[in-house]
């Protein structure tokens, strides 16, 4: 049993000290000469990634493991093996969502795909480097949002409102992105609740990963933006011609009633699998 101070508490410390740590590192990345290079944006977005994991990835062992005392089995990943096979069960789903949701846009008649002449084995290869990139940003959003924080105030407060305050602050936490709206902000804190879900799943931080990564790579892949993010793809594009709070628009299907259909089909789909609560 964690008090609620303590959660709280701690929780700040974690999420300020995270941003303390990497912000400054993150501001140096950004000036580098590199960023006008072929492949800056994609150059730039995997150094990010690597510097918000090891920056929340040292907070997590020092607030979380060290100070509250959780252990691998908190976070869900024990047995690995299992774990694995959790990651590939959240990775479908989210994948199949976001596709889901494009393919309803474009039956729709609201959006389409056009071969832009580039070759299916540069869109594969371009796929490969995007979800190297992906990967370690999905896993550091989810040490982030979805690990020692709601670990702790899911223990103190309950799991719903841990995850409906963290899923909040989710969403808000996206506001510097590109062509952001309130739907869109909307929409990211349901994927903040889908992801509070699939973490209390049996494969915890392996599941939620999955689902995150699952989801983002699934729209890159079918040359969508990403949370307002563009990640030019070869071989296709995506045009997204309906409403924007249709589709999404220039956002992506995360910022359209379609994308947050989905995501919400997502959170059930989760829920129907999560863990019993612990009583505290």
């Amino acid at each position: 049993m964690i008090s609620r101070a303590r959660a709280l508490g701690w929780s700040l410390v974690f999420l300020g000290g995270g941003v303390a740590f990497t912000l400054p590192l993150l501001h140096l990345v950004s000036q580098s000469p590199r960023l006008a290079a072929p492949g800056g944006a994609l150059w730039l977005a995997a150094v990010q990634s690597v510097v918000l994991l090891m920056g929340f990835g040292l907070l997590t062992w020092l607030v979380g493991v060290r100070i509250l005392g959780f252990g691998a089995r908190d976070f869900g990943a024990r047995p690995a093996g299992l774990g694995i096979r959790r990651f590939g069960w959240g990775f479908g789903i989210g994948a199949g969502l976001a596709a889901l949701a494009m393919v309803v846009a474009v039956a729709a008649g609201r959006a389409s795909w056009q071969d832009d002449g580039g070759a299916v084995s540069s869109w594969l290869a371009s796929v490969l480097a995007t979800g190297a990139v992906l990967l370690p940003a999905a896993l550091a959003e989810e040490l982030i949002f979805r690990g020692v924080p709601l670990l702790a105030l899911s223990r103190a407060f309950g799991r719903m409102p841990a995850i409906v305050g963290l899923s909040l602050l989710f969403g808000l936490g996206h506001l510097s992105n590109p062509g952001i709206n309130g739907l869109a902000v909307a929409n990211i804190a349901i994927a903040g609740v889908f992801l509070g879900l699939a973490f209390f799943t049996p494969g915890g931080l392996w599941t939620a990963t999955g689902v995150h990564l699952g989801w983002n790579l699934a729209l890159a892949a079918l040359a969508a933006p990403v949370s307002g993010l563009p990640l030019p793809m070869p071989w296709l594009d995506y045009f997204a011609e309906g409403p924007a709070w249709l589709t999404g628009g220039s956002f992506g299907p995360e910022g359209g009633l379609i994308g947050a259909l989905c995501l919400l089909a997502g959170a059930m789909l989760a829920a129907r699998r999560t863990t019993k609560e612990a009583v505290a």
